[in-house]
């Protein structure tokens, strides 16, 4: 066995689909985590005007749970991708894999000061949870990760069932977000984290089940070269990306109309995460599709830069979440129309992508992404600068 110091793994053994699939699930991420501080503390019975409603109409159908399930695939994925590196390096891929873990975690208590939708915490926790299964066959994995999704149905009814008032708990806390200082805004933010991540049924049970089994696709689809794959032979992802669409309509028109008729079958039987999974998965083909054919054209590279730097990216939106929306910073909270939330994380992204590309030309990770890279290899890490890292590639090849 190579007994070489633990290595990241090279750029160019990356899979580029993989961050071309990454730099589109942070756009949903970023939508999705600005709109929420439109409906934060704001009036339910608050009148909804056209625009309004054809735009929550796109974020839902289009992004809303896509992003974060899309994500946790991928996060499994780099898990296998991870394991199997570190394996070969030193034999020892469970110790590495925990240690770089908690650092995660303890990027995420960090990311929770600024935003309580901070999602690091629970890849980091739950990706503890998947080294267990580390060892388990591919057919394993799928079969426990379809059993799950099975079960999300029942789950999702349970948890739904428990009346748990989230808002109403949220709300109360809220004099502490909208308050000028900034230790106020803190704590706001580690109380709803808690509150949401620990005692919100709807979150703490079914999210995380949906989040795992995801994960656990995500490992069987690199152990079975299934994305390679998709990213490789159009005419397979243009087939998975039909199948999902057409069943992702069936399960999503079917939902409405139970909940619009107030059907009973709803009291423990919730099935929105099945569209939520076909819709990801017609996406993803999708632009597998795209990706493949080469009709993504001049979309690959800004999609690829943001899946680099996933996690600097990430983390800077949650401190201009804080900057913008909080008392201690912008104010801005919820007083805005609808329109104003969509163009702001839009904004927000594209100026993200031309900071990746910059970025990028000049270093081979994103600045995040190295310190966590450094605190989880020690000192055996490749250099940061691009030169300097291509150099070490080379001499390593």
């Amino acid at each position: 066995m190579d007994e070489s110091p633990a290595q990241p793994l090279p750029a160019s053994r990356r899979t580029a689909i993989v961050d071309v699939l990454r730099g589109w699930a942070l756009l949903g991420v970023t939508l999705g985590n600005v709109v929420s501080f439109h409906q934060l503390g704001a009036d339910p019975e608050r009148t909804t005007d056209a625009l309004t409603s054809a735009l929550q109409f796109v974020s839902q159908y289009l992004f809303a749970a896509k992003s974060w399930t899309l994500l946790s695939v991928l996060f499994g994925y780099g898990f296998s991708v991870l394991i199997e590196n570190i394996a070969s390096k030193t034999g020892k891929p469970a110790v590495f894999f925990l240690r770089r873990m908690a650092w995660l975690l303890a990027l995420a208590l960090v990311n929770c000061l600024f935003f309580y939708g901070d999602i690091l915490k629970d890849y980091a926790l739950l990706g503890m949870l998947l080294l267990a299964f580390a060892r388990c066959s591919s057919q394993t994995l799928f079969r426990i990760g379809l059993v799950l999704l099975l079960a999300a149905p029942f789950v999702s009814a349970y948890a739904r069932g428990m009346g748990y008032d989230f808002d109403a708990r949220i709300d109360a806390l809220l004099p502490a977000f909208l308050s000028d200082r900034w230790m106020d805004v803190f704590r706001f933010n580690l109380e709803a984290t808690w509150l949401l991540a620990f005692f919100n049924p709807q979150y703490a049970i079914t999210v995380h089940v949906v989040m795992f089994a995801c994960m656990l696709l995500g490992v069987t689809a690199h152990r079975s070269g299934v994305l390679q794959r998709l990213g490789t032979e159009p005419a397979l992802a243009r087939r998975l990306c039909l199948a999902s669409l057409a069943l992702a309509v069936t399960f999503n028109m079917a939902l409405w109309y139970l909940t619009q008729v107030k059907a009973p079958v709803l009291t423990y039987f919730r099935f929105g995460y099945w569209g939520v999974m076909c819709s990801m998965l017609a996406i993803a083909a999708g632009l597998c599709w795209l990706y493949g054919t080469g009709r993504m054209g001049r979309l690959v590279k800004p999609l690829q830069a943001m899946g680099r730097m996933t996690l600097t990216n990430y983390m800077a939106q949650c401190l201009m979440l804080a900057v913008v929306f909080s008392g201690a910073g912008l104010g801005i909270f919820n007083t805005q129309h609808y329109g104003f939330y969509v163009l702001l994380a839009i904004g927000t992204y594209v100026l993200q992508v031309f900071a990746s590309q910059w970025w990028l030309a000049r270093f081979a990770y994103g600045p995040v992404e190295w310190l966590w890279r450094r605190l989880s290899y020690g000192v055996a890490v490749q250099p940061m600068a691009a030169a300097r890292h291509a150099a070490a590639e080379r001499a390593g090849s």
